[in-house]
């Protein structure tokens, strides 16, 4: 039985999206916690301003729409460091314009769609692909990004949603195809997470929306949510693969409208 089975001595990492947001949280703990990191991103100039800030860090150009740039991604980092032992997945195409356009499927723009699959579904599995044989060897695992949203209907973000429900799917695939072989699979969905690209991409007044219907008394922070990531990649969770933690502070566990429910019976929040 290992002593501390959440430290991560001598473990490598690649984070997609890891130049900001939830990534660069999960790699500053990471790091934290004795792995080194690579920071896979299209922002390619942030990246490397944070691999600089980390010991051990190295940043990575990453395009998830082109296959030869993920390719070349896993080859870098397997050839840097030597070996890989955690997949994060964390990267994903949302931004002002996404969340602006992507509404329901009545109003969906086809390019919209296609892009949305292709990066966040197409591209994950194709860094799954290309890391399988690495992961293999180190007996490692691979922790996937999706949202609370995979699991609840919704009247906007049709794209992104049905698309995370892919990535659960494609979690459970990899799950049960590679357990065998010491490779396990999970995936962390977050809810509204107070990342600075969701700042920018979602008004406060739907912002308020969403904290009304959590059970804690505030969204959550990219800290919670790399802290359940870095269960899911440590030793501690040796014996989970094939599921899905819902980290969104309690909003995906009730009936939908509670703060409505609250108001209209004159409750209180606790």
């Amino acid at each position: 039985m290992t002593a501390d089975a959440i430290a991560m001595d001598g473990k490598v990492a690649i984070i997609t999206g890891g130049a900001g947001g939830i990534g660069e949280a999960t790699a500053r703990l990471l790091t934290a916690r004795g792995a080194r990191v690579a920071l896979a991103d299209i922002a390619v100039a942030r990246a490397t301003a944070l691999a600089a800030q980390l010991p051990g860090a190295i940043a990575v150009p990453l395009d998830l729409a082109d296959e030869a740039s993920i390719q070349a991604m896993v080859g870098q980092v397997v050839a840097h460091f030597g070996r890989l032992d955690v997949l994060h997945n964390n990267a994903a195409l949302l931004g002002p314009e996404v969340a602006r356009n992507d509404g329901d499927v009545e109003r969906m723009d086809t390019d919209l769609w296609d892009r949305t699959y292709a990066v966040n579904v197409r591209g994950t599995m194709m860094a799954c692909r290309a890391a399988l044989p690495a992961l293999r060897e180190s007996r490692g695992c691979i922790v996937n990004t999706v949202s609370n949203l995979a699991l609840q209907g919704h009247i906007i973000q049709a794209a992104y949603s049905s698309s995370k429900a892919a990535v659960i799917q494609l979690t459970r695939a990899i799950a049960a195809s590679h357990g065998r072989a010491g490779v396990r699979c999970n995936a962390v969905a977050p809810g509204m997470t107070m990342t600075p690209a969701l700042r920018e991409a979602f008004p406060p007044a739907l912002r308020q929306l969403v904290e009304d219907e959590t059970l804690r008394d505030r969204l959550g922070e990219p800290e919670d949510i790399a802290e359940a990531v870095a269960f899911l990649a440590s030793e501690a969770a040796r014996n989970i693969t094939g599921q899905v933690l819902v980290c969104d502070g309690g909003s995906a566990s009730h009936v939908p409208g509670l703060a409505g429910f609250r108001a209209f019976l004159g409750e209180e929040p606790a």
